[in-house]
């Protein structure tokens, strides 16, 4: 069962003395636990979680607060942070400003950047033929849906509706779909006003799993807004700590109403987790 975050006032959460008056008492005792855990992976999706969802996606910001701890989290010992978007690893670096040492993952988990040395995504010929049909279908939907608009991503094409009316909206990912949704080779994602077209398999808890393993973490905190957050917070296990942005359904145990408070969550993560390697020294 989802449990949700205390309502606090604007001025307490703003309040960095004060941040934990906005989470619920069983959510601060869970981010206790986890931040005592030997090696912390803390894995965030950006937009809608770290950032306020925005009309122009270039647009997008971390709030600051947000932008701040989870830097300090990236700075200490046995903690290991990353990002797992839904964006390309380009876009994602252009809005993100990550910390030099924290791992990303984009495109929902068909590109990963693990470190200097890290290989590109490549598509082969088939793959090649594959996406660009894909983008003439969707090409021909926008032509005819004012305020839709596509987004290129290494491996796929995004038809992004969030300026389109509700009707135009709905009318240009059915009838996207209707083309695209049996066609051997593409695979499809409904997100925040977005329909993902992919010619790779990937999702964002297959991201999950993989940093897991890569970086040997001993528990995982993910929070994300997102229906395709919702891959990652299925692979997270008992000890791991899962956290829901926003009013939507969830399997996450834990939410939080808006990336206000996932500030004040990721500071509340890094002062426990502070004060656990101090307890450790």
């Amino acid at each position: 069962m989802t449990r949700d975050a205390t309502g606090a006032d604007k001025s307490a959460a703003d309040n960095p003395g004060t941040t934990s008056l906005s989470l619920s008492p069983e959510l601060l005792e869970a981010i206790r636990r986890v931040a005592g855990t030997d090696h912390l992976l803390v894995t965030m999706d950006f937009d809608g979680t770290m950032a306020p969802l925005v009309d122009h996606a270039e647009d997008s910001r971390a709030l600051p607060r947000a932008a701040a701890a989870f830097a300090g989290l990236a700075a200490l010992p046995r903690t290991t942070t990353a990002l797992i978007s839904g964006r390309a690893l380009a876009s994602l670096r252009a809005v993100a400003f990550p910390p030099e040492n924290t791992l990303l993952i984009g495109s929902h988990g068909a590109e990963v950047w693990m470190g200097a040395g890290s290989a590109p995504l490549t598509l082969d010929g088939a793959q090649r033929e594959l996406l660009a049909g894909v983008r003439l279908v969707l090409e021909g939907i926008v032509e005819h849906a004012p305020g839709t608009l596509l987004e290129d991503k290494p491996a796929g094409v995004v038809l992004h509706t969030r300026l389109a009316a509700d009707d135009v909206a709905e009318d240009a990912v059915a009838a996207a779909r209707a083309v695209l949704q049996d066609r051997p080779g593409v695979f499809l994602k409904t997100g925040n006003r977005v329909l993902e077209s992919s010619v790779v398999h990937a999702s964002k808890g297959e991201g999950v799993a993989f940093l897991r393993q890569a970086t040997g973490a001993t528990a995982v905190v993910f929070a994300g807004d997102d229906v395709t957050d919702e891959d990652a917070l299925g692979r997270l296990v008992p000890g791991d700590l899962g956290v829901k942005v926003g009013l939507d359904f969830t399997q996450a145990e834990f939410r939080v109403e808006s990336p206000v408070q996932v500030c004040d969550f990721l500071e509340a993560l890094l002062r426990e987790r502070k004060r656990a390697a101090a307890g450790a020294d």
